[in-house]
């Protein structure tokens, strides 16, 4: 079977993969090696699937339905492989095996096709939350996840250096936000780091579990905050978008027993930084999104 990359990966590389990387010229041939090397028969590659891996479905020699994830260096895919080792099938998707190639992962099948953006939204930010919080666990002792502070640091820098005027307002906030919540931040967990409706999915053994995480140790608001500005397109459309925005954040932070003001820090930081990278890397319209839903914190 030829692997032909989906054409939202191959976007989404292009947008983000330094000069001179060819993990996308060489997956083909990986794809083909990794299905020979588990005896597996592929039933189809997963369209229009995520921005930084492979999704290949495939039955493994007894039958079983499976998942196998190839994803580039700079996509982190061991840190993914320790994080779900550690929650070994707690709210996310189970490993099945904890070794092999690197930068390949053998998953269980859960529903690719039904997320829980299927809900009404009300339902469905109640269930992503309650699953969300099945993941806050203590890392392992010796373990080498990026902390919020390491990895926002990074973000920090490439918002100073690619803000222009118009967004500049918005990034010093930000940056003043983020220097101020990680003075004394309130836990130090295992987080997924990069949390919405799309990574949570219909399971067999699970109504829904968790799927690509980019995992990160540091405190819950931070995971959260991703997942307050979900359908975001909707919110701006909506003549009611800021007060609705507002009120997620204190529906949540009171679901989850999180501290409204530090969920609110979190999300104007995350907003921002994802709305001046979008600019950065030619997505105005997305920059537009994110800038404006920034403004209503």
């Amino acid at each position: 079977m030829a692997f032909e990359p989906p054409g939202r990966l191959v976007k989404a590389l292009g947008e983000a993969a330094p000069g001179g990387d060819d993990w996308l010229a060489k997956l083909p041939e990986a794809a083909e090696r990794e299905v020979a090397l588990r005896g597996s028969t592929v039933e189809r590659v997963q369209v229009p699937g995520g921005r930084g891996s492979l999704v290949i479905l495939v039955r493994l020699p007894d039958g079983t339905p499976a998942v196998l994830k190839l994803a580039p260096p700079r996509a982190r895919p061991e840190s993914e492989r320790a994080a779900l080792a550690h929650w070994d099938g707690r709210g996310a998707v189970r490993l099945l095996e904890p070794g092999g190639t690197e930068g390949v992962l053998l998953l269980e099948r859960l529903h690719p096709d039904v997320s829980v953006r299927s809900l009404p939204e009300a339902r469905s930010m109640l269930e992503a939350a309650g699953t969300l919080r099945r993941l806050w666990v203590e890392p392992p002792a010796d373990h080498v996840f990026e902390t919020v502070a390491e990895r926002t640091g990074r973000q920090a820098e490439a918002m100073r250096a690619g803000a222009d005027a118009e967004a500049a307002v918005l990034v010093d906030a930000a940056l003043a936000t983020r220097e101020e919540l990680l003075v004394s931040p309130p836990q130090t967990l295992l987080l997924h780091g990069t949390f919405r409706q799309s990574k949570v999915l219909a399971g067999e053994r699970s109504p829904w579990l968790a799927v690509g995480p980019d995992p990160v140790v540091g405190e819950c608001a931070f995971d959260l905050a991703r997942l307050v500005r979900d359908r975001v397109e909707d919110l701006i459309a909506s003549p009611s978008g800021g007060s609705t925005a507002r009120r997620r954040i204190k529906r949540l932070a009171e679901s989850l027993d999180l501290d409204q003001e530090r969920l609110r820090g979190w999300t104007l930081f995350r907003a921002v930084e994802s709305g001046v990278r979008a600019r950065r890397v030619g997505r105005p319209r997305d920059a537009e999104l994110l800038l404006e839903f920034a403004t209503w914190l």
